[in-house]
Parts: structure tokens; C-alpha cells; sequence
């Protein structure tokens, strides 16, 4: 069995991630300050099915979990995935999850999350907009909201669903 890490797909994958977040990252002078307990920056994104969602107009009092991702992302789709029973435990008590998908067209990110089977909302940052105003620097990445609007908790790289289950077991 060869190392994950040793495989030229797992480099190939970790390059193009590094170009792109390189990317994102260069766009602007202007650097985030996302601060615990501060307000979360706004905004209006398309949904991968139909209409669009204006954060956080649309979700006071919930809590939420934004994260952001790639089709090539190698820690995605299992983070993804992982973190769907934990969607269906806690949605009726609140929680939201908004997986954005940065810098693809709507049919790749439909291809990827039709194989995915997840419930929660999709949403497309086709021109990385968001990502920047976000700081994101790597995929995935994670912030959890509190149910007033204001940074809880920023997860950079894979996380998985006891964790996600602990931070949003404290905030519902």
C-alpha cells in the first residue's frame, strides 16, 4: 500500500490547491480581519439548485457552519460527507451548513455533490469573492457562526463531525 502523501495524484492535487489559494489570496491589499466574536461579512450568493441566499440576513438566529471547497479539494468530499449525519442531528434545532463552492461552474459542482448525497445548502462563489473577503487561504476551511451573526470558531483544513458536533452542541 502506497502512502498517500508519496502518490503523484496527492501532489498534483496539493499544487493546484497552493496555485489557487495563492490566487485568492493575491487579490487584494486589503488583508481580513475576521475576529472572534465579531460580526461575520455579508453576502449574497447564488445556490447550486435555484435562487440565492443573502448571509446573514437570511439565517438570524441560526447557527451556522459556512465552509468553503473545491471538487479537487483531496479533503473535501470526505469532510463532506462526514459531516452530513451531524446536518440532519442538528438542523431542527437550528444549525445551518452552507458548503461554498470556490471558483467552479455550477455543473462541476453539481457533478461532485450529486455523488456526495448531502442535504444542505450549496451555494457558488464562481469569482472567489467571498473566499477573499474570508481570508481562506486553504481548502477546506470552516467558520462557525453563532446565532447572532458573529465568528465562533474558523477550522482551516479538514475537520471532522465529533468536532463539528462538539463546537455546534455548544453554540444550539
Amino acid at each position: 500500500m502506497v502512502n498517500f502523501i508519496q502518490s503523484p495524484r496527492f501532489w498534483r492535487h496539493f499544487t493546484i490547491a497552493v496555485l489557487l489559494l495563492m490566487t485568492v489570496a493575491g487579490c487584494s491589499d486589503e488583508s481580513p480581519k475576521l475576529i472572534k466574536g465579531q460580526p461575520m461579512p455579508g453576502f449574497i450568493l447564488d445556490r447550486l439548485e435555484s435562487g440565492s441566499l443573502d448571509f446573514p440576513n437570511a439565517l438570524r438566529g441560526k447557527v451556522v457552519a459556512i465552509r468553503f471547497w473545491a471538487d479537487w479539494c483531496p479533503f473535501c468530499e470526505s469532510e463532506m460527507k462526514n459531516i452530513e449525519p451531524v446536518y440532519r442531528q442538528k438542523q431542527e434545532r437550528g444549525l445551518v451548513i452552507l458548503a461554498i463552492n470556490v471558483r467552479q461552474d455550477r455543473k462541476t459542482a453539481a457533478a461532485f455533490i450529486r455523488k456526495l448525497n448531502i442535504s444542505y445548502d450549496v451555494l457558488l462563489d464562481r469569482d472567489g469573492e467571498v473566499a477573499r473577503r474570508y481570508g481562506v487561504i486553504a481548502l477546506p476551511t470552516t467558520f462557525i457562526v453563532d446565532r447572532q451573526g458573529n465568528l465562533h470558531t474558523r477550522i482551516l483544513g479538514e475537520s471532522t463531525s465529533e468536532l463539528l458536533h462538539k463546537i455546534v452542541e455548544e453554540l444550539l
